[in-house]
């Protein structure tokens, strides 16, 4: 019996040390009587060394004051204010502001009339404390005064005002100061830390985002508006100027400013993520906003079938235009504006599709600059390469009706990434419409149909009359008819997860396999998980079986690539389904939160937000707690919730550095229960 005992001691003392619960201050209530009338009520803190305890009257933006409310009696009379002792203050260095504060031990005493004999106070007494580094979250005690004898304050369950922290602690039930990070930088698998890992990523993503800006600039170079316009060009440099250095050096420049000039149209969306980390994430996951893409990238499909022209206001190309007379540097800088205005018609969906790819993705505004830096190298360099080397002119293909199926392939392209936008809005506003099944019929019908198109069964108003189909247009034809059928194996069902099989090259585009009318799953691969925090963490404690934190998003694109072809994997899927509790916390999820939760708290970085859903709820608990609020992010925690396993990994598409991370964890969740045990063996 008494071993069991000085487990359940140790047991518990550990617990309590990892939760790293902070409580400075202790309250004492007395009586000190006047006269037969008349009397104090006290109230003494005592405080612990290090922490301060703030006074009842504090400047606009400072910490929380000090706050006696006391319960109405008829059996006694408040008289004037509650006083305090002198205090101490000076400059705060937390607040920077003068702030009266009390270090060690504060009394406050407020007069009453007492009405009737042995009178009985309630009260409750709000405060807040800090030391040199931190501030905990505002707290309510209740007080009692009685005749005669010394109290002590018990703590109340309720919580005051809410914001930061104490917010925190209501929505999650788990605060700043109870969540231990590991004990080391390096795992002892040897796997990077957090923060190396999510530079890797990062520029990973970075460098894959401007492939694919790249990739849409030569695609760009290939249409009506761009293609006739590069021997032109490499002409007028060349002929107009009386040295072939010169007119090299002036092509280059002109390179460069078609370059500039797409970076400029990135900056603006800078100045929005450096106000609000999170605005880019709203505004990719915003369910109307998403309905816009939709509707444009429709429209712009129609543009490339050329069923009308997409053009920007004349007046615009006048004014560049006339800008080029200046001649000089000035002149060249704005015939790369004009030509960026003029091939808008060609240029602008494929940007449109760059602008709304960037914005879903995790990078955010620097991921939008590094896809409009691909684009316009890829869009300059051409100019200037023909003009250092004008004889390579000779080499280009002639303009002709191949353009045209340029153009109309891209509005197949364009119309097929309209529904992937309809299916965000979708996913992120439960609508329960565009399911894994219309998704997949619809793209079927697209590229069946640019498969009908190519063989010349189908055809647009610019088209002209084909005497014979050339062979790169049969073999693009037979590529579509492929892909088509390649989408209709996404209906196959894997009997292991009970849903269908998911496509790798569509991952991030199309819905979750488990999204589904006939196999349906509610968490991947039908993994059991909970999508609500407080939940994940008791059945947690229950099982006695570590967490796994899945901070993701329904309009996350990585997100889906883990799911759909890291977790997947066989040995991975074991460790998830039988040794870790998985809790799916969606930061873009749009349903409404209950009115009690909805509450305004500070961020990170300065001002005032609303959690007005669960996305930003989940948002805001990412980024207090981890400094970071990019998706996929995976935290492996203990069982009570209250220690980190490992260093957290974002976006691990290799299947074995993932599972050394999982097992990593999960070995250092056994370690923590030996260790208590072990520690129990020293008490016997």
């Amino acid at each position: 019996m008494k071993k069991i005992f000085f487990l359940y001691i140790a047991l518990m003392s550990t617990f309590l040390g990892f939760s790293q619960v902070f409580d400075p201050v202790s309250w004492k209530t007395s009586i000190e009587k006047i006269n037969e009338e008349e009397a104090f009520l006290v109230a003494t803190a005592t405080i612990d060394n290090g922490w301060h305890l703030y006074g009842q009257e504090i400047p606009a933006g400072g910490p929380r004051p000090t706050v006696f409310t006391f319960a109405p009696n008829e059996n006694y009379q408040l008289i004037g204010n509650t006083l305090e002792d002198s205090g101490i203050t000076e400059d705060d260095k937390i607040f920077k502001m003068k702030i009266k504060y009390f270090a060690y031990k504060a009394t406050f005493k407020q007069k009453v009339k007492l009405l009737k004999e042995d009178v009985k106070v309630e009260a409750e007494v709000q405060f807040m404390v800090c030391d040199d580094t931190k501030c905990l979250p505002p707290k309510t005690e209740e007080l009692v005064f009685t005749p005669g004898a010394t109290n002590t304050a018990k703590q109340n369950k309720g919580t005051a005002e809410l914001n930061d922290k104490e917010a925190n602690n209501l929505l999650y039930g788990i605060s700043n100061d109870e969540i231990q990070e590991p004990e080391s930088e390096v795992n002892s698998n040897g796997t990077e830390n957090s923060s190396d890992v999510k530079k890797k990523n990062e520029s990973s993503s970075l460098l894959s985002i401007f492939g694919l800006g790249f990739l849409g600039g030569l695609l760009a170079l290939l249409t009506p508006c761009v293609f006739p316009m590069i021997p032109l060009t490499v002409s007028f440099f060349t002929k107009k100027n009386s040295s072939k250095g010169a007119g090299v050096s002036k092509a280059v420049l002109y390179g460069f400013f078609i370059l500039a000039v797409y970076l400029i149209l990135s900056i603006p969306f800078h100045l929005l993520d450096s106000i609000n980390p999170d605005i880019l994430n709203e505004i990719s996951t915003n369910v109307w906003l998403n309905v816009i893409f939709f509707i444009v990238f429709v429209f712009f499909a129609g543009s490339f079938f050329g069923f009308y022209e997409l053009t920007l206001p004349s007046s615009w190309t006048n004014k560049t235009t006339e800008g080029e007379s200046s001649g000089g540097i000035i002149g060249v800088f704005f015939m790369a504006l004009t030509l960026a205005i003029v091939s808008f018609s060609c240029t602008g969906p494929i940007l449109g599709s760059l602008l709304a790819g960037s914005l879903s993705s995790d990078g955010g505004a620097w991921q939008l600059t590094s896809g409009m830096a691909g684009f316009g190298v890829a869009l300059g360099l051409p100019f200037t390469l023909f003009a250092m080397f004008p004889n390579m002119l000779k080499s280009l293909p002639k303009s002709g009706g191949w353009m045209t199926t340029v153009k109309v392939v891209l509005g197949f392209l364009e119309l097929a990434l309209a529904f992937k936008f309809l299916s965000n809005a979708d996913l992120v506003a439960h609508w329960n419409l565009l399911k894994i099944e219309p998704f997949l019929i619809l793209w079927i019908i697209i590229f069946a149909g640019l498969a009908f198109y190519l063989f010349g069964k189908i055809k647009f108003p610019h088209d002209s009359p084909m005497q014979k189909i050339g062979i790169p247009r049969i073999l693009l034809g037979v590529v579509s008819l492929a892909f088509a059928i390649y989408l209709a194996t996404g209906f196959r069902v894997n009997e292991e997860t009970k849903t269908y099989h998911s496509l790798s090259l569509l991952s991030g585009l199309a819905p979750p396999a488990g999204y589904s009318i006939f196999n349906k799953a509610d968490c991947p691969n039908n993994l059991e998980c909970f999508k609500d925090l407080k939940q994940g963490l008791e059945y947690a404690k229950q099982v006695n079986k570590p967490i796994m934190l899945d901070f993701t998003g329904y309009a996350c694109v990585n997100c889906r690539k883990m799911e759909e072809h890291v977790w997947i994997d066989g040995k991975i899927d074991n460790v998830l389904r039988n040794d870790y509790v998985l809790i799916s916390l969606y930061v873009d999820d749009k349903k409404e939160l209950p009115k009690e939760q909805q509450i305004e708290v500070n961020r990170i970085n300065g001002g005032t937000r609303t959690l007005k859903n669960y996305g930003h709820k989940w948002s805001h608990f990412q980024t207090v707690f981890f400094k970071t609020n990019t998706q996929p992010y995976y935290v492996l925690l203990s069982s009570d919730g209250k220690q980190i396993l490992n260093n957290p990994v974002g976006y691990t598409p290799d299947e074995d550095e993932y599972l050394k991370w999982l097992l990593d964890g999960k070995e250092k969740s056994k370690n923590t229960l030996n260790n208590l045990f072990n520690q129990s063996d020293l008490l016997k």
